[in-house]
């Protein structure tokens, strides 16, 4: 529901406090994010309440207002979130935990896929990339410059959902990409050159910065383990790599171009 309303966060939030069905109170969004708050930021806020409990804020689940955004769920509920709402979770803050530390380690819970979980949505991310990589290189290579720029930005959110994925958080939204990575940056690559590239390669498609960052990508979901997912592309990942280092021939002192090149 959305409609205007007086009540001020703060007045809410002390309308929840003194509801004994609430056992949480998470807060998630801008507020939740050091220095993200602008003047158009409202306050989103989970209320947890109990499984067993008759609480008159339940009626207010969905509401939205300019200062308002709630998401009313039982304690059950709110251990099933996940998907696009792991990462809201994972960097929310804990106002209020009625259960003796459950709610705050359900959203530390979030934080950090399960092994398991990690390596199939990795896979299935890498052969997303690999996918849309392929593409935008083939239409700029037979001249679908559009095409080329739109696949090569797919390629970009399925090989953030795959780098996240291989450290095991959850990917954080567009919004906080820059600001998850300056304050936890992925291990083995460096944050103001990999949002560069990626800039690059949303910007203009840039091919030679896609191949670059494809054979970065390449060594590290080898050394994960998800090298049979790269191998089923055959010989179409001469196209995705970057060109193979010019080498010197020793008899004529000629540079000549390794076989890897397309």
């Amino acid at each position: 529901m959305s409609a205007p309303h007086p009540m001020s966060y703060e007045a809410f939030v002390a309308r929840a406090v003194g509801d004994p069905g609430v056992v949480g109170l998470v807060l998630k969004g801008s507020h939740a994010h050091e220095g993200m708050v602008t003047p158009h930021s409202d306050h989103d806020l989970y209320v947890v309440v109990a499984d067993d409990a008759q609480s008159g804020l339940a009626a207010l689940d969905g509401f939205r207002s300019a200062r308002l955004d709630l998401v009313v769920v039982t304690v059950s509920e709110f251990g099933r979130l996940g998907d696009w709402e792991r990462y809201a979770i994972a960097r929310a803050r804990v106002l209020l935990d009625r259960l003796g530390g459950r709610v705050t380690r359900m959203v530390a819970a979030k934080g950090r896929l399960g092994a398991g979980d990690a390596s199939r949505l990795a896979a299935a991310r890498l052969d997303a990339y690999a996918n849309s990589h392929y593409r935008s290189l083939k239409n700029a290579r037979d001249g679908h410059a559009l095409a080329a720029r739109l696949d090569a930005a797919d390629s970009v959110g399925f090989l953030l959902e795959l780098l996240f994925a291989l450290d095991r958080p959850p990917r954080p939204y567009n919004k906080y990409l820059e600001w998850e990575l300056d304050r936890f940056p992925l291990p083995d690559w460096d944050t103001r050159e990999l949002l560069a590239t990626l800039a690059q390669i949303t910007g203009a498609g840039d091919t030679k910065a896609q191949r670059e960052l494809f054979g970065r990508v390449e060594t590290a979901v080898r050394a994960a383990g998800h090298g049979l997912t790269l191998d089923a592309w055959g010989d179409d990942l001469l196209l995705m790599r970057p060109p193979a280092p010019r080498r010197r021939d020793a008899g004529k002192g000629s540079a000549t171009q390794g076989d890897g090149s397309v």
